[in-house]
């Protein structure tokens, strides 16, 4: 079967829509990062510039209970999305906004959502449950959804291309138990950061919840909070919540413990003995490593530790300061190999009994696959 080429991935952040379009052997053959506002003229040239495409992916941030997969895009699914919003109100506009520019421009072209949260649907129900009282959960499904699946789910099939275990075993639809297939500990390390547990290609359980703000301390987001000091902040020191939610989501994390959000920054200064680095490094390598030996917990046991992301596939320092911290899992990684090269590599020791390695992130590679697993070729 000839293979479905031409593909153009959308993916839209809060600094820029980027375009990618993909040939049938995931090369990219066009590429731009627009500004946010996707004016309309410059978007239809620079599609227009890419020559023809014979599909369009979506990265959507939210598919609530109900998108548990990709699915084709048509005015039904776009109004189903536009009521998931609430679950993602700084996110899903964002991404809605350049699927509806990017349709006006190609309105014949077939078009398939790809959601962020599909690939966690799949996190047994212990691990995706909160302790919250059943008419809340029912009423308006509480519960953890996770984010970053699109890079998670390529870096668990990459992962399994560069250790060789067979597609078989990563791609398993099987229910399998604990500690069968690849256990793989997968951290997606950027400016957003999450980790998920995935055993056999499937995840099992990841640190983001019902929101992305939830688990890892990251460049402007909190990560995990004890509840009641929101409560407290809310009802004794009088805060609002919109300014609560503001500051947890863009004064919060590494720019609130070192006053800005740029890690690399933070670790220049933290070698040059500035005590405030120094304490925002060692509270996001804190989280980071009991984080991975949670997610460690929830596979029952760990074949191997994958860096993904801008932190994950660029410091060397943040993943051997990580793996210091992880020895008694059996992490470890190999000093040479950990420094400047490219990325997609095992960087762990000869023998090491878990292997670390370094992947390029790459949704737009995930959101193709998945335009061709729904549109037939």
């Amino acid at each position: 079967m000839a293979v479905l080429s031409q593909i153009l991935v959308v993916n839209a952040g809060s600094s820029s829509l980027k375009l990618r379009v993909l040939g049938d052997a995931d090369e990219v053959t066009g590429s731009a990062d627009l500004p946010p506002e996707k004016d309309k003229a410059a978007l239809e040239a620079t599609i227009e510039g890419f020559g023809e495409v014979h599909a369009v992916g979506h990265r959507i941030v939210h598919g609530g209970d109900e998108f548990r997969g990709p699915v084709l895009i048509d005015p039904s699914v776009r109004q189903r999305l536009g009521a998931l919003t609430d679950l993602a109100p700084l996110h899903q506009p964002k991404s809605l906004a350049a699927l509806d520019a990017v349709t006006e421009v190609l309105p014949d072209v077939p078009a398939v959502a790809c959601f962020d949260t599909a690939f966690h649907a799949t996190i047994p129900a212990a691990a995706a449950t909160f302790a919250l009282p059943a008419e809340w959960r029912e009423r308006w499904s509480l519960r953890r959804f996770g984010f970053h699946g699109l890079s998670h789910a390529y870096v668990s099939r990459r992962a399994a291309d560069l250790l060789g275990v067979s597609s078989s075993d990563s791609d398993s639809d099987s229910d399998s138990g604990p500690g069968s297939g690849l256990r793989l500990v997968s951290c997606h390390l950027g400016a957003g950061a999450s980790l998920a547990a995935v055993r056999d290609g499937r995840s099992v359980d990841t640190t983001m919840g019902f929101t992305p703000l939830d688990g890892l301390v990251m460049a402007t987001r909190s990560g995990s909070v004890d509840p009641g000091l929101v409560l407290w902040l809310q009802t004794h020191a009088g805060i609002p919540a919109d300014e609560l939610g503001d500051a947890l989501e863009n004064r919060s994390g590494l720019a609130g413990l070192a006053g800005t959000g740029n890690l690399r920054e933070i670790l220049a200064r933290a070698t040059a003995g500035e005590a405030q680095a120094e304490l925002a490094r060692e509270v996001y390598l804190h989280r980071l490593a009991a984080s991975v030996a949670a997610m460690t917990a929830a596979l029952g046991g760990l074949d191997a530790l994958a860096f993904t992301g801008g932190v994950g596939e660029n410091s060397a320092e943040i993943r051997s300061r990580a793996a210091a911290r992880l020895g008694f899992l059996g992490v470890y990684v190999d000093n040479d190999r950990n420094g400047t090269a490219p990325s997609d590599r095992d960087i762990s020791p000869p023998g090491a009994p878990v292997r670390v390695l370094v992947i390029s992130a790459r949704e737009d590679i995930e959101i193709a696959r998945q335009v061709r697993d729904v549109i037939p070729a």
